[in-house]
């Protein structure tokens, strides 16, 4: 496993994380992703630790709590082992305050994470989405204090626009507040939308990128084709998380990983896997598995080393278009182009 520098941070962690999106999810709205119990639990995150992960990544919101609950009692007395990333921002309760990015709400959920995790301290805090209704100064301030309580090592962001992103760090440095190191994101090769903004800034930036369903809640597993799908999947039930915009270049974009896993002798998920770790900021890949098997077969990809042919014919079959300003930068702008101009524009 080869463990990767999170932005500018000191934090090292394995190029692959533990996904705990569904651990607890019983009959909730995270059912379709998968309802991993407490013993299916262990034995996945024992699985992910003999293989060199040192990262597990959950959400207060999972299960409203659940899967945090599950995380603290399968890593009780080997804390030290793993590093734990857990989030702040959707709703815990009817309460008028009890969802956002307020003081009241970030304190009172990061102690209440703490709780459930049965830990002192939260490795990788994200504000799990943007909340346009509380001053920026106060979000920041709120997280600033948990880091210097010592109830937070490293501040994290997630599902921000370009625009939010640049605009919070902007906040934190002109406080003099700790900022955002990782930024947690969806990216995989049916939506390669994050080259417009978030992965050139975060590489300008010097935030490390977590992605989220890099397999596109497996889309990409070859699992999906033109002319056949699975009997039993979350795409069959009622999800439509990532939202499939150009299903042809879907399509087009399977028959290429499906092709490459054949001449290699792997499955098409190592394939894309493999694929993100190339990609510029990328830090780790948040993956999760509804079975054992699934996550054996994910924890292999990082021993997977693409061809430049390969990489060539991925980037062609998956490229998103260039939307403005990019194709006036791509026609006009090629004498000069920076590390981060180049994400996108990388001739």
């Amino acid at each position: 496993m080869e463990y990767r520098q999170l932005g500018r941070s000191g934090l090292r962690v394995s190029t692959l994380t533990m996904g705990a999106a569904t651990f607890g999810a019983g009959g909730g709205g995270l059912a379709a992703w998968g309802d991993t119990d407490v013993a299916g639990a262990r034995r996945q995150l024992d699985m992910c630790r003999d293989a060199g992960v040192n990262l597990v990544d959950t959400a207060n919101s999972y299960s409203a709590g659940r899967s945090e609950e599950i995380v603290g009692e399968v890593l009780e007395g080997r804390r030290e082992s793993m590093l734990i990333s857990t989030k702040v921002r959707f709703p815990m309760g009817a309460g008028p305050n009890d969802s956002g990015l307020s003081r009241h709400h970030i304190l009172a959920q990061a102690e209440a994470s703490l709780r459930r995790l049965r830990t002192d301290h939260i490795d990788i805090y994200h504000v799990h989405e943007w909340d346009g209704t509380v001053p920026l100064e106060e979000t920041i301030e709120a997280l600033d204090s948990l880091v210097r309580a010592g109830k937070v090592r490293y501040l994290g962001v997630s599902n921000y626009a370009g625009w939010q992103l640049m605009k919070a760090l902007a906040v934190a440095d002109a406080h003099h507040r700790h900022r955002f190191v990782s930024n947690q994101i969806y990216y995989s090769l049916e939506s390669r939308d994050a080259e417009y903004e978030l992965l050139p800034l975060s590489l300008d930036q010097g935030l490390g990128v977590m992605v989220w369903s890099p397999l596109a809640g497996g889309l990409l597993t070859g699992k999906y084709r033109r002319d056949r799908s699975p009997e039993s999947g979350r795409h069959l039930a009622d999800w439509n998380e990532p939202p499939v915009r150009d299903p042809g270049r879907l399509y087009d974009t399977v028959d290429v990983l499906v092709r490459i896993g054949e001449r290699r002798g792997v499955a098409p998920a190592q394939v894309a896997l493999a694929y993100l770790l190339t990609r510029p900021a990328v830090t780790t890949l948040v993956v999760g598995a509804r079975t054992d098997a699934q996550l054996a077969e994910i924890l292999a990809a990082p021993d997977l080393t693409l061809t430049d042919d390969e990489l060539t014919e991925l980037d062609a079959v998956s490229a998103p278009p260039l939307i403005y300003p990019h194709w006036h930068q791509a026609a006009m702008g090629a004498d000069r182009r920076g590390p981060s101009d180049r994400v996108l524009h990388p001739s």
